[in-house]
């Protein structure tokens, strides 16, 4: 049964939408023109997108928000006022976007429900700002067609974006489980980013089709769409340097010297627990690459540790080790963070960064519950972490793992994305 939370965005998605294309069949399309460029647009932006497998799925289809957004912004087309209302905005961007998916449902990677959901309530949110003011007249009286027109609506996609990132942060703490706080702080963060892109092209689309017609769509299409395709190579590069980063963890159970699948387990718990104490996206990313490469460091032991568990090592032989391993990870190119994780895992955790703390935590639980090493499992693992929290292991941590596990145990754990 899925959260409330989920019911409640899809419900009134859904009844939006039904109101919304029962007045158009109704009624028909008021300037049928402008809605139908408006339209393939936005499937085109569709057709354009990556489809994302991300809890946190943030704009796949960037063009086709810009133009959904810029046909809510719409007041004027040529010089000419236009006159499609709120209910008319959800049908065409509906219509369109379902259009757009038609191929990639075919491929079996169609666009997610909740996605769908935010964009209907997203751009009616916007729309209802808007339509109404500039229909009346009343928004014309007080801020007239010039500066502070765009002020305005710069405003007015401000809120949008809050509107959307509040909408998604609720969603995936709906779906995962993940604290809401650092959900809704990520992705404000992330409206800084194409989120801006998005909204800038929406304002230039708008204001460019109520000057020059509708021929401004494509010209004010091309940025985004050039800028939608450099996220994409870049999401490629992270995606390859991540699965780099997983074969080369891979070395040290080739090897024989930690049990297979040792670093993946402690990697998704790891990203688990520091989703759980607040950590943002890029933290997460050191976090998730450090613990992938944590036992590396083993590679250059002539006797492998028994079972890989270095946890049960003395203090000073797992530092060495994890010198090591953070040497081996500067050699490596990870990023300069990455390899301080590395290193210090083995330090007193007072003296640790936060991803060095979580790291130690969590690998001492997969090495004392994992393959029954542990004679009580993994709930004799966790009670011994807690009796460790005075010196060896933070209590915060600890706790925090102790919820992730409690939630539904470490083989449900889901990463964090790449990059």
């Amino acid at each position: 049964m899925r959260p409330a939370a989920v019911w409640t965005v899809r419900g009134a998605a859904a009844a939006l939408t039904a109101v919304g294309l029962g007045h158009t069949l109704w009624n028909g399309l008021a300037e049928p023109g402008t809605a139908l460029a408006f339209g393939i647009l936005i499937t085109i932006g569709e057709l354009a997108r990556r489809e994302r497998r991300e809890p946190t799925d943030r704009r796949p289809a960037p063009l086709g928000s810009a133009g959904a957004l810029a046909y809510a912004l719409l007041g004027q087309l040529a010089g000419r006022p236009t006159h499609h209302g709120v209910l008319q905005i959800v049908a065409v961007v509906v219509a369109a976007a379902l259009a757009g998916a038609v191929p990639h449902v075919a491929r079996g990677r169609g666009p997610a429900v909740d996605h769908v959901a935010r964009r209907v309530l997203t751009v009616a949110f916007a729309a209802v700002c808007f339509q109404p003011l500039y229909n009346s007249g009343r928004l014309e009286e007080r801020v007239g067609q010039g500066p502070y027109l765009v002020l305005f609506l710069l405003l007015l996609l401000g809120l949008t974006a809050l509107c959307d990132a509040v909408l998604a942060a609720a969603l995936a703490a709906a779906r995962t489980g993940w604290p809401y706080g650092p959900l809704l702080r990520d992705e404000l963060r992330a409206q800084l980013g194409i989120g801006s892109a998005i909204c800038a092209t929406g304002v230039v689309m708008a204001l460019g089709v109520a000057g020059a017609g509708l021929w401004a769509l494509p010209v004010f299409s091309v940025p985004l769409l050039l800028t939608q395709m450099s996220f994409h190579r870049i999401t490629a590069i992270r995606t390859t340097y991540r699965q780099t980063i997983t074969s080369l963890a891979r070395a040290t159970e080739i090897a024989g010297y930690t049990p297979p699948g040792h670093s993946r387990r402690v990697a998704s718990l790891s990203c688990a627990v520091g989703r759980e104490l607040g950590l943002s996206e890029r933290e997460l990313t050191v976090l998730e690459y450090a613990a992938l490469m944590h036992d590396i460091g083993q590679l250059s032991l002539v006797d492998p540790v028994p079972d890989g568990a270095t946890a049960q090592l003395p203090a000073a032989e797992a530092r060495r080790i994890a010198e090591l391993g953070g040497e081996v990870a500067r050699q490596t190119g990870v990023p300069a963070e990455v390899a301080v994780v590395v290193e210090r895992q083995a330090d007193p955790y007072r003296e640790q960064p936060v991803a060095a703390r979580i790291v130690r935590a969590v690998n001492a639980y997969d090495d004392l519950a994992g393959g029954n090493r542990h004679p009580g499992g993994s709930l004799a693992a966790l009670e011994q972490l807690r009796l460790g929290t005075g010196h060896e292991y933070q209590p915060e941590v600890v706790e925090g793992l102790a919820r992730v596990l409690a939630r539904g145990g470490r083989d449900r754990v889901v990463p964090v994305q790449p990059g």
